[in-house]
């Protein structure tokens, strides 16, 4: 049975894509049938993943409005090897369709029923913003993974994700948690950064993973080359980070 999750960040510019394109392509090496959902509009993860969203057909959005099957869309990235359902600014289209439609919330988790055998790693790149896209995500997935960075302005963003995370939970998907937070972009030199660091770590104890992404040029590089970083160079520092944290994954996993 696949275990769903979302990366989610009402903040912008926090390394969602990052997470996802890099997780997905660490948990595929490391032996784990892993498929990776890009619900953004923007398709930054599936130009991260080697697949070319201009000259996309299809996509995730038929998918959601009912005219396609997954085994239809999905595809086999490139560089990380993994299955992707990749998406384009079609998607954005997604949003005004799917409000006429019946379970509405729940279009994403009906379509990935059916191939639950297929994968042990599902991971699901959310928008900046709680859209029905968004919405999609959560009530298909088991649990949210919360990539952050040890900023002031960042435990605010925090704040107001948990109790979406709290609402959705009590009132359309009973199985959803909080999976841990990925402290990610972190420089160690920066005073506020360890104090921020040090706060979640006594606010949330084990839910912050141990593994922690530095600051690293050859992840920023890597998406123009249209590969993960973890593949662009792994022995980069951030891409061992990102290797160190699908094996936490795979181990936190086994204990859910």
């Amino acid at each position: 049975m696949a275990k769903i999750f979302c990366v989610a960040n009402q903040k912008g510019g926090v390394g969602k894509t990052t997470t996802c394109v890099n997780l997905a392509a660490a948990l595929q090496e490391s032996g784990q049938r892993t498929l990776l959902i890009d619900l953004d509009p923007q398709g930054n993860a599936t130009m991260g993943s080697g697949v070319d969203k201009r000259t996309l057909k299809g996509g995730i959005y038929p998918l959601l409005v009912g005219l396609a099957q997954l085994d239809a869309v999905r595809m086999r990235s490139p560089s990380g090897g993994y299955d992707i359902l990749p998406a384009n600014r079609e998607l954005a289209g997604a949003e005004v369709e799917l409000v006429g439609l019946e379970r509405r919330e729940r279009r994403l988790r009906d379509a990935l029923q059916a191939f639950d055998a297929e994968y042990d790693f599902v991971l699901v790149d959310c928008p900046p913003s709680l859209s029905l896209l968004t919405l999609n995500g959560l009530c298909a997935a088991h649990g949210v993974i919360i990539p952050m960075q040890c900023e002031y302005f960042a435990l605010e963003g925090l704040s107001d994700l948990v109790n979406t995370i709290k609402k959705v939970h009590a009132g359309l998907n009973r199985d959803l948690k909080i999976i841990g937070l990925l402290r990610v972009m972190y420089d160690p030199r920066m005073t506020l950064q360890q104090q921020v660091s040090a706060q979640l770590e006594s606010h949330f104890g084990d839910k912050v993973f141990r593994a922690i992404v530095p600051r690293n040029v050859r992840l920023a590089e890597a998406p123009s080359h249209g590969m993960p970083g973890v593949v662009f160079d792994r022995n980069a520092k951030g891409a061992q980070a990102y290797m160190a944290f699908a094996e936490e994954m795979i181990e936190r996993v086994k204990k859910l």
